[in-house]
């Protein structure tokens, strides 16, 4: 891993040296846009709509339109800013880990020391030992960020928050109507989530769709370069009662309850009695807009 930058986590006066690394990866496979008549690769210029020239990144800066005026911001501007100078990563608080809603995590970074590990390992045994997380203050890539300083395992990792303003209140109308659930509702559901119960372990989830994206590459470059497409269908599974195209009788509740707890426990049974060769890997839903 390379390190994206070099700072110090700041609380009182204490100082820890450390690199920053980005603790997440993506591994999707990468596709470009091509002319469906020659397979010619379709590219993007940025084009000056004043003088009309192909412009290079070199001499391109940032702006801001008031309305009737546009302020240019340079480079130069932009490194004159404290925060942007700033390679401090300034603890502002502790606060009680319970208390940070999962919601306002962005980008998760792990934080390795930087010279002497002694301050980094204290600052790492004071928040296990306390259950707390530290709030910090830092700046990335041009923007001033709240961040949340928690342990993960040996290591001190990292995590952007959303401002507090960036979290959009939400009230839906429905919810605020009297809504009945009976006891036996209640029991059903409540069968159907034992049902479903499990330790999560992420590395029994796959993304099907880059899986099988990668086979129909690998299938289609060793038949050549002029094979015709492949004809990909996705298979949409339809809830019971559901109708195609959506409009679809709704079943009953509590039918829908017993439908779903007969259906788990049945396959609970019938995996209980098979022996695979190789353990069952679970797929992640696809999004509907891959």
């Amino acid at each position: 891993m390379r390190s994206i930058w070099k700072g110090a986590i700041t609380f009182g006066l204490v100082n820890v040296p450390v690199k920053v690394y980005s603790a997440t990866e993506d591994h999707d496979v990468a596709l470009h846009q091509v002319h469906d008549a020659d397979g010619g690769r379709i590219r993007y210029q940025r084009r000056c709509e004043r003088c009309g020239r192909v412009v290079d990144y070199a001499h391109i800066d940032k702006a801001w339109d008031s309305g009737d005026k546009t302020v240019v911001i340079t480079d130069d501007d932009v490194r004159t800013l404290p925060a942007e100078r700033s390679r401090e990563i300034e603890v502002v608080e502790f606060v009680p880990s319970d208390q940070l809603d999962p919601i306002m995590y962005e980008r998760s970074y792990f934080l390795e020391p930087f010279g002497p590990p002694k301050a980094y390992v204290l600052l790492r045994r004071a928040l296990e030992a306390t259950d707390r997380t530290a709030i910090v203050r830092f700046a990335l890539r041009q923007k001033t960020r709240l961040g949340a300083l928690r342990v993960r395992g040996d290591v001190l990792l990292l995590q952007s928050l959303l401002w507090g303003d960036e979290v959009r209140a939400v009230e839906f109308p429905v919810l605020e109507e009297s809504v009945r659930i009976s006891a036996q509702e209640l029991e059903l559901s409540s069968a159907l989530v034992d049902s479903f119960a499990a330790d999560f372990s992420p590395q029994d989830f796959r993304d099907d769709y880059q899986d099988q994206l990668r086979e129909l590459l690998e299938a289609k470059l060793a038949a050549g370069a002029t094979v015709d497409a492949v004809d990909t269908e996705l298979s949409l599974g339809r809830q019971p009662g559901e109708a195609e195209g959506g409009g679809g009788e709704v079943l009953d509740l509590m039918e829908a309850l017993r439908r779903s707890v007969e259906r788990s426990r049945g396959k609970a049974e019938s995996n209980a009695t098979e022996k695979p060769d190789k353990p069952a890997v679970k797929g992640r839903k696809r999004a509907s807009g891959r």
